[in-house]
């Protein structure tokens, strides 16, 4: 199968979508299909070196800085996430401490 046969699937499928429900679905493509899984593999802790490999760019920040998407709520469980990982290493440390 070639991307041609992917764009037309996906465009069959949105527009059947869109003629059976009120709400109607947003143009999606499989290049965005691309971006979605680059940002969900960041976003989940993988390797950014092993993501570009994985993606084909020759150059990391293409897949930092184009094909990566992330926002203030990313950053805000990104900075909770460090916040409960340093209470637990204290509370871990004070449980040796105190044995």
């Amino acid at each position: 199968m070639v991307a041609l046969h992917w764009e037309k699937y996906f465009q069959h499928i949105r527009e059947k979508y869109n003629k059976m429900y009120r709400v109607q679905m947003p143009l999606v493509t499989p290049h965005v299909c691309r971006h979605t899984f680059c940002s969900n593999m960041a976003k989940s802790g993988m390797n950014p070196k092993t993501l570009q490999y994985i993606m084909g760019h020759s150059d990391i920040s293409v897949t930092l800085n184009v094909y990566t998407h992330v926002g203030f709520e990313d950053a805000e469980k990104e900075m909770q996430r460090l916040t409960d990982a340093k209470s637990e290493k204290s509370t871990a440390y004070r449980k040796i401490s105190v044995s």
